[in-house]
């Protein structure tokens, strides 16, 4: 059990720590002090790098939550409303993410490799709202694992 709840504990830091990272930190201050296109090309630079850590984050904390539930908790009937909020929640949060690799992030790689600075800036608006849902969900996930035992029971 330790290991499979150190496992998703840390998938789950990895993700929501990346994005507030992202959202709160380095987006004010790349808006603030870069131009359009090393703005942008820094974005796809970051999103290369960041996003295989998140594809590896959703596997890890797919395979550590099924992992815990079957092996630990008794099953799905056994867990609680908590966990149950956690992984819908969670399945939210996959679905978003896909969409932003598959669809606008894909967009913008495109559009900085074209030079097209308007589309490029049009698909980086479109993941900085999903990413920011996103956070905000992954933020109350967080605040169900560590109190959503006590506050739901």
């Amino acid at each position: 059990m330790g290991i499979a709840l150190l496992l998703h504990l840390l998938a789950a830091v990895v993700w929501v720590g990346g994005m507030f990272f992202a959202y709160v930190v380095l987006r004010p201050v790349a808006a603030a002090q870069l131009e359009p296109p090393a703005r942008l090309t820094l974005w796809v630079g970051v999103f290369k790098v960041f996003f295989p850590w998140v594809f590896a984050a959703i596997v890890t904390l797919l395979l550590s939550g099924y992992w815990m539930v079957l092996s630990f908790y008794g099953g799905f009937d056994a867990i609680g409303m908590h966990v149950h909020l956690m992984m819908w929640a969670g399945y939210v949060m996959i679905l978003l993410f896909f969409h932003v690799f598959f669809a606008p992030f894909k967009r913008l790689k495109r559009a900085v490799a074209a030079a097209d600075w308007p589309a490029g800036a049009k698909s980086l608006a479109q993941i900085r709202v999903l990413i920011g849902i996103n956070l905000s969900i992954g933020l109350v996930v967080v605040a169900i694992a560590s109190g959503g035992r006590y506050l739901l029971s």
